[in-house]
């Protein structure tokens, strides 16, 4: 007999049917009727009279209960221990440059409000680095962007998306649209090689038949922007972390014919990994959180 069965076998006495074990259960009346029967054969004893559409324990039935309810008591007092363990767990996560300043702090904020004994450690790192701590152990889910080298073991999960977009100052001289070739002519200010960005501007051009000669090379965004809002060059970034200074008017929009870039925003864990139930609110909280 298992756990299990001791707990089918206490609903049906607290609810005096198997129906009402069922409902209580959530599973199927058949269920409770096997698992009963189960237990009837093993102990070699009726356990419940069935009387005008109830059941009563018999006196095996009530000997059998004194032995099972001090189980349960134990197990349920254990699960409240594990549950009290997984909240007080931290959670590590591995997050890329652009999904850390843009998606990440808002359902950071609002799993908080759930779960504010749950402490979060976050390292912030480009894709590619972001993976390797992953399959190193060091981070219980990654989020990156672009399109990875996926590995068997790991379920990736795209949860949202974002657009690119060539920005340069409002006094930069060029016109609305360029050609590839134009753009490749002019300085450009460029995240660096294992970025998300910067692979995914790389596969576009090799695959146009050009290679990327930056000007500037930077892990950080703000840097670049101020580049390129000093006329220093043409800068490429995902379209969410710009708005604000092109509202301010310091950056305008740079249209590239036949180069339009995107990136995904991607979930990764390891597919035998254990999802706790505070790991398990956070990843839904990524999942849905736009930013505030």
């Amino acid at each position: 007999m298992t756990l299990r069965h001791f707990e089918i076998f206490r609903a049906v006495s607290e609810t005096g049917s198997f129906t009402g074990a069922a409902r209580e259960l959530f599973i199927t009346q058949s269920a409770v009727s096997h698992a009963i029967r189960e237990m009837e054969t093993e102990t070699g004893a009726v356990l419940f009279d069935r009387i005008s559409r109830r059941v009563y324990l018999t006196r095996s039935g009530e000997l059998l209960m004194q032995k099972i309810l001090p189980i349960l008591s134990a197990c349920e007092n254990l699960q409240v221990h594990v549950r009290n363990l997984e909240k007080e767990a931290s959670i590590r996560i591995a997050a890329s440059i652009t999904i850390a300043s843009w998606r990440l702090p808002d359902a950071l904020l609002r799993f908080r409000k759930s779960w504010p004994d749950t402490p979060v450690e976050t390292e912030v790192l480009s894709a590619a680095n972001a993976m390797e701590l992953l399959k190193n152990g060091g981070a219980d889910i990654a989020l990156i962007e672009g399109a990875p080298a996926r590995l068997e073991d790991y379920i990736y999960e795209r949860f949202s998306s974002y657009p690119m977009e060539f920005l340069a100052g409002m006094d930069y001289d060029l016109p609305e649209i360029i050609t590839i070739e134009q753009l490749m002519e002019q300085p450009l200010l460029l995240r660096e090689k294992g970025s998300a960005i910067r692979d995914t501007l790389d596969s576009a051009l090799f695959l146009a038949g050009y290679t990327a000669r930056p000007a500037w090379t930077s892990v950080n965004s703000n840097a670049l922007m101020e580049a390129a809002a000093k006329g220093l060059g043409i800068a490429l970034l995902p379209r969410m972390l710009v708005q604000e200074m092109k509202k301010s008017g310091r950056l305008k929009t740079v249209s590239v014919a036949g180069l339009a870039l995107n990136n995904d925003m991607l979930l990764v864990h390891h597919r035998e990994k254990y999802v706790s139930a505070p790991l398990n609110a956070l990843m839904q909280q990524i999942r849905l959180c736009e930013p505030l």
